[in-house]
């Protein structure tokens, strides 16, 4: 009987890997062909780019549409020196800033043949802005006045004030799209269009085809102008079960698994032909207090609306243990609202240290006492006692939430725990009807999503402050941060805005998670991009000693 690994025996293989296989190529190694099939859980949620929120769609979109230009792995968006042409071979800026004008490659045509031009860049740049397309990209271009076309190569982005991320809003949320295809359609309309379920873009990959509930394929475009792939053929492959997923990497129907379930981590390791990659992640996880009384917002909190028993109840938590209880090496102890793959984050931030007698002496100095056959601190009449709303999908929040209750118990609070599926969690946040959440986020390439999530601004209705959270100075920090045209400045800032935040303690930071990903031996990878590690596949590649039968069909003619 083959016996597994321990889990502590995969995590030292998985901590020395690396999103690069460094693999030499021979010459008949850099030989192109064969074909990446990547095993996923679901369908797209459309590929109709101005759309799309779910990974795979954003995957498939990136390999067949173009952006301007492309993002590095350091995930530097303050100003243009992170990035790397695209659809645009130069650009120049304007003595003023407040414009940049692009010269698109004059070799880049659409899959149907016709040259991608300027007004293409301009009739994207307004589709996204259309409130009938309802693009939940449209925020994060809303810096962008306008777009103009002085010549047929030539394209301009014109913006109201200066800003570090300029660059970074100009080429990164929206891929170029083809007036000719969709001129005259507007709306849902667009959600039906031919082109919203077969692609035609400019990218290293043309579509091919698409199965609901099946596959999605696209293959190599030999006449790129930017060079055709290595590999042949991409093919994501669909099974709406976890389990299915799984069994089609181990048992070889596919070559790439993007998230690996803890659970499955052993068995991982007992397939050698099976590379661990291990992503620094862009999620963090937190408790999110509510700071405001759900039965009358204008009124804080009872427990929550005191920042000291907010920090106390943090010191409480030993967060190096529970994420270390439940993620393994898998994820890192969170530093706050923030990710440490942004250049931006300092990772000497202070955090309130674990120290369960500080946090019983503190409980003490503010009238909470012990009282009753529970041990349940009471003051004015009032229990100790929250409830903690968990989304029961996630089995790591279940998990960590079970185990600070265990810890805040010891500090004499009571913790009820209120599982509930995904709809009804959002529900309860979007009317901030709880008292603490076990809420977590993916962030975006850039920061500037702090705003929304921690700021003032996202207090209002409609806006993703959960917790109410609300201080002028941080909002100030923040901003400064956000304006500020160079990385030290914007280090500087953000540092002393996270800074104020942790010491506020309106959420316990728990866990910066990593992407474990896994991909066949075969497969060769450079570096893969934390937010997108699907942006290179156009220059990975599968000796040809290495090859199956599914390498050799190649692509469509």
């Amino acid at each position: 009987m083959r016996q597994t690994p321990p889990l502590a025996a995969l995590l030292l293989i998985a901590l020395g890997c690396t999103g690069e296989d460094r693999s030499s190529s021979s010459t008949a190694d850099s030989a192109r062909g064969g074909t990446v099939v990547i095993s996923v859980g679901g369908d797209p949620d459309g590929l109709f780019p101005p759309i799309l929120s779910t990974t795979t769609g954003k995957a498939v979109s990136d390999q067949t549409y173009d952006h301007l230009a492309d993002l590095g792995s350091d995930l530097n968006t303050v100003g243009d020196g992170g990035f790397t042409p695209r659809l645009a071979k130069s650009w120049r800026w304007s003595s003023d800033s407040l414009s940049i004008e692009f010269q698109l490659d004059p070799r880049a045509r659409w899959h149907d043949g016709r040259p991608v031009r300027a007004s293409d860049v301009v009739f994207t740049y307004a589709l996204y802005k259309d409130p009938t397309t309802a693009s939940p990209t449209a925020p994060l271009i809303a810096s962008i006045d306008s777009v103009t076309a002085p010549d047929s190569l030539t394209v301009v982005f014109w913006f109201g004030k200066r800003s570090p991320i300029q660059f970074f809003e100009a080429t990164i949320p929206m891929v170029i799209i083809p007036e000719h295809a969709l001129k005259g359609i507007r709306g849902q309309a667009l959600r039906t269009s031919d082109i919203a379920r077969k692609p035609m873009g400019s990218g290293r990959f043309r579509f091919v085809s698409w199965t609901p509930g099946s596959s999605i394929e696209v293959a190599a475009d030999s006449a790129n102008y930017h060079g055709r792939p290595r590999i042949d053929r991409v093919i994501w492959t669909i099974a709406p079960d976890p389990k299915t997923v799984f069994t089609r990497l181990i048992g070889g129907e596919a070559d790439v698994l993007e998230q690996v379930p803890m659970g499955d981590l052993p068995q991982l390791a007992a397939h050698p032909e099976l590379r661990p990659v291990l992503l620094q992640g862009l999620d963090y996880n937190f408790v999110a207090f509510n700071l405001r009384d759900p039965r009358n917002r204008a009124r804080p909190h009872p427990l929550f609306g005191d920042r000291a028993l907010r920090r106390a109840l943090t010191m409480a938590v030993d967060r190096g243990r529970t994420v270390q209880s439940v993620y393994d090496t898998l994820a890192a102890v969170a530093l706050g609202p923030t990710v440490r793959a942004y250049p931006t984050t300092d990772t000497t931030l202070k955090q309130i240290p674990y120290s369960l007698d500080d946090a019983l002496r503190l409980l003490d100095s503010l009238g909470w006492r012990v009282s009753g056959a529970d041990s349940i601190r009471q003051r004015n009449g009032r229990r100790l006692e929250f409830t903690l709303s968990v989304p029961g999908v996630s089995r790591s929040r279940m998990n960590m939430a079970v185990i600070l209750q265990d810890q805040l118990k010891r500090a004499g609070a009571k913790v009820n725990i209120d599982r509930l599926e995904i709809a009804s969690f959002v529900d309860l946040e979007n009317r901030r009807a709880f008292d603490a959440v076990f809420h977590g986020w993916h962030v975006e390439a850039s920061p500037g999503g702090i705003r929304q999530t921690w700021g003032a601004s996202g207090t209002k209705s409609g806006g993703s402050n959960h917790g109410s959270y609300s201080n002028p100075e941080f909002d100030a920090a923040a901003d400064s941060a956000l304006s500020a045209m160079d990385l030290p400045t914007r280090r500087a800032h953000f540092k002393r805005a996270y800074q104020m935040i942790i010491d506020d303690a309106p959420a316990i930071w728990m866990a910066e998670p990593k992407t474990m990903m896994a991909i066949n031996r075969r497969i060769r990878t450079p570096a893969l991009r934390p937010d997108a590690w699907w942006s290179s596949i156009g220059e990975w590649w599968i000796p040809s000693t290495e090859r199956i039968a599914r390498d050799r069909v190649g692509p469509p003619r």
